[in-house]
């Protein structure tokens, strides 16, 4: 490839994208482009922050807690998913809501904190929302406009002020400097405050311009901004325009000559409206006097004998845009007191003026921290201009579960990955987590229910809307009614569900160093349950581990014992289904015909035999042999099948356009107790295939396999490599640990 060709192609792809993206434009053009999408241009730093939401669209999680809306900018799909917020659809919502709040009310007024315990992914939420900025910003809806100010050099210059001559446009344009190049240009000076474009229209026409504008294409639900309606340009570019007024005699289109209009991305690498304040003890903004070195030989002379004053920090390089105060209350109080008035008014005082301020203010803190304000006698002044938002940990392990499949992949941990290695640990770390739900907070006929509710049942509820296998049809729908209420009761309290307990920060080092073990060629829940029995020794150093055991929960040793219990149920499903003992089908299908006998029983209706065709009576015996395998002990037959047909007819409401009931969604527990005991009478079979997949696997005993059984474990092991993702090492641990805690009798 030669040199010169491969420059000159990349240089002519980044012109054409220069100028497509209209980088650079007079104030004209850039005015042109605000009179044909006013709304676009006239957002303040909430309107467009939550435009960036709007943009990346929503999608509806469904739970059984209830439908939720997501934002899709938390996937993160324009980084493949890199610094994904798992969960925290709550979270989301709210700050969408208080953003909502600040476009009615004019003005980002209040400062966002989100507080939460350690990792429980505040900070994530935020860099999530700085680079869904980062992306909206170089979308065409999304783009952004400053000003420079640009003064050309002495050969162009024909009057004595000092500032070029006239350059008209070839359709006879508005005269610009904007456009020269730079060997014309002897100074340009940027507005680090990123003063909006309008704010150079005087501030009654402005006003005006506005109200006719959005008037006209705002619709009604377009709130015009305090920022945009009052907001008046920085200190250094308000001296810089009142110079030229002045040396123009008020010709205020002259003026407009040295406006270069520039559109920019937020960055939060180059500190570009996006920014993050780390919890040092510093102030957020300061500035110096550009004026004072008269060795500055670019400035130009009419500007020379003016104070002008170049701000700088945090908060400056934020405008526009958003700023993290990242670990805010671990500040001393005194660091941060000015934005009691900042948050309020939008406006910072500093020594020689006022800065204006349009930014979204994110704070994120620790709960303890948080608890300690609240005594301070200062927290009555915060409290309201802070917008307080709950991050606790997940409560869900299907959600926890997404965070370390994300990070935790095979090129991180340089070995493969056997299936549920993250499950395992993501069950753990969300039963430290779970509350006791108090029975007295529930409805009478439930609080027997609830009082037995074991952490592990609790994590299946919130999960699957799973109820306890034990419980009677009639009361098990009523604890499913109940899901809701148990998963927000601790809600508002100060030690709300998901304050304390492991941390995906502390599991992910704990899946880290389970996977340098040796002895183990894959990355093994095992493995992961091993070192996790490691990390309850360190009582001192894991404040969640010194809880008091309560009812079965706050007991992270015991969960090992159950998380393992779950692990072995799990893979003996899917050994038992890779083994082809039984279909889902078969059960599908057998349950059906119990089901037509029952609704014929309950209607007093015959139903016709399906080999002779003759109307007969419902099976009795069928049905009550089934029964004897899928009612819970003591509950009343005729209510079991009332209660059966009734939630087949609600189901039915819910999914109108389903022809066929999926009855293993709709009774999972019915299910799950009717594969139990096929395989139970199969057991010694199962025992059987397993020892001729291990005997497969080792070597020296794979030839004395017969060909009949050695098909047979291939493709047993096919399927479970196909299905569920084991190869052959980790497929063995698994049959091996089965073995060893199932089938060893």
């Amino acid at each position: 490839m030669d040199a010169r060709h491969y420059l000159e192609s990349v240089g002519s792809e980044v012109k054409s994208i220069f100028i497509e993206n209209r980088m650079i434009l007079s104030f004209e053009e850039w005015m042109g482009e605000f009179l044909r999408e006013p709304v676009r241009h006239a957002r303040s730093s909430a309107q467009y922050l939550r435009d960036a939401l709007d943009h990346f669209g929503t999608r509806t999680v469904q739970t059984p807690m209830g439908a939720l809306r997501r934002f899709n900018l938390f996937d993160r799909a324009f980084d493949a998913g890199q610094g994904r917020v798992a969960g925290q659809e709550a979270a989301q919502n709210e700050v969408y809501r208080i953003l909502g709040n600040f476009i009615r009310t004019g003005r980002a007024n209040k400062l966002i904190l989100l507080h939460g315990p350690n990792g429980s992914a505040k900070s994530s939420i935020v860099a999530a929302l700085s680079r869904g900025l980062e992306v909206y910003s170089r979308a065409p809806e999304g783009a952004l406009y400053k000003i420079n100010w640009i003064f050309p050099t002495e050969k162009l210059t024909k009057g004595s002020l000092g500032f070029g001559a006239e350059r008209a446009g070839p359709h006879g344009e508005l005269a610009t400097f904007a456009h020269l190049e730079s060997e014309d240009v002897d100074a340009r000076i940027a507005c680090e405050m990123k003063d909006h474009p309008l704010f150079l229209v005087p501030h009654g026409e402005r006003r005006k311009l506005l109200q006719e504008q959005l008037g006209r294409d705002g619709g009604s639900d377009f709130v015009l901004s305090t920022y945009m309606l009052e907001g008046e340009l920085c200190h250094k570019c308000r001296q810089i325009y009142s110079g030229l007024l002045g040396a123009y005699n008020g010709d205020f289109l002259k003026v407009l000559r040295h406006v270069q209009v520039e559109r920019f991305y937020v960055s939060r690498r180059y500190l570009n409206g996006a920014v993050t304040v780390e919890p040092q003890v510093s102030v957020d903004a300061s500035y110096h006097q550009v004026t004072a070195d008269r060795s500055i030989g670019h400035l130009p002379p009419a500007l020379q004998n003016l104070d002008i004053f170049e701000p700088f920090g945090p908060l400056v390089y934020a405008n526009r845009g958003v700023v993290e105060f990242s670990d805010l209350l671990k500040r001393p109080i005194d660091t941060y007191k000015y934005l009691l008035g900042t948050t309020e008014t939008g406006v910072l005082p500093m020594e020689h003026f006022l800065l204006h301020l349009d930014e979204v203010m994110i704070g994120t803190a620790n709960d303890k921290h948080l608890s300690a304000f609240k005594d301070l006698a200062d927290f009555a002044s915060f409290k309201g201009r802070i917008e307080l938002v709950q991050v606790p940990y997940l409560r869900r392990a299907t959600a926890e579960r997404e965070i370390y499949d994300v990070q935790v992949t095979r090129e991180a941990v340089g070995k493969h990955i056997a299936p549920h290695a993250t499950q395992v640990a993501a069950i753990w770390a969300v039963l430290t987590r779970l509350k006791r739900p108090e029975p007295e907070h529930y409805e009478p006929v439930l609080r027997d229910v609830i009082e037995d509710l074991a952490p592990i049942e609790k994590l299946r509820l919130y999960d699957e809307g799973r109820v306890p296998d034990r419980l009677p049809f009639a009361l098990a729908n009523e604890l499913r009614k109940a899901i809701p209420a148990i998963y927000h009761e601790w809600d508002v309290s100060p030690a709300y569900e998901g304050r304390a307990g492991a941390s995906a920060r502390e599991i992910k080092t704990v899946i880290f160093n389970a996977a340098q073990k040796a002895g183990h060629t894959c990355l093994t829940p095992m493995a992961v349950l091993d070192e996790l029995r490691q990390l309850c020794k360190d009582k001192s150093i894991y404040e969640f581990l010194q809880a008091e055991v309560r009812f079965g929960y706050h007991d992270p040793e015991e969960f090992l014992q159950v998380v393992e219990a779950e692990y072995l149920d799990v893979i003996d499903d899917e050994i038992r289904d890779s083994m082809g003992m039984i279909t889902e089908s078969q059960y599908e299908e057998l349950f059906e015909r119990y089901v037509v006998n029952v609704s014929h029983w309950l209607k007093g209706e015959k139903i016709a035999n399906r080999v002779t065709g003759t109307s007969e009576r419902p099976d009795e015996a069928r049905m009550a042999e089934i029964e004897s395998l899928i009612k819970p002990e003591g509950e009343d037959r005729s209510s079991f099948r009332r209660g059966l047909i009734s939630a087949i007819g609600a189901w039915r409401l819910d999914h109108p356009s389903e022809r066929k009931v999926e009855y293993g969604q709709v009774f999972p527990e019915l299910f799950r107790r009717l594969r139990d005991h096929f395989f139970e009478e199969r057991k010694r079979t199962l025992r059987r295939n397993k020892e001729n997949v291990l005997a497969y696997l080792a070597e020296e005993a794979a030839d004395r396999l017969e060909a009949k059984d050695r098909v047979g474990v291939e493709e047993m092991l096919r399927n479970m490599r196909e299905r569920y993702g084991y190869c052959p090492s980790c497929a063995r641990d698994a049959i091996l640990l089965l073995m060893r805690r199932r089938y060893a009798d």
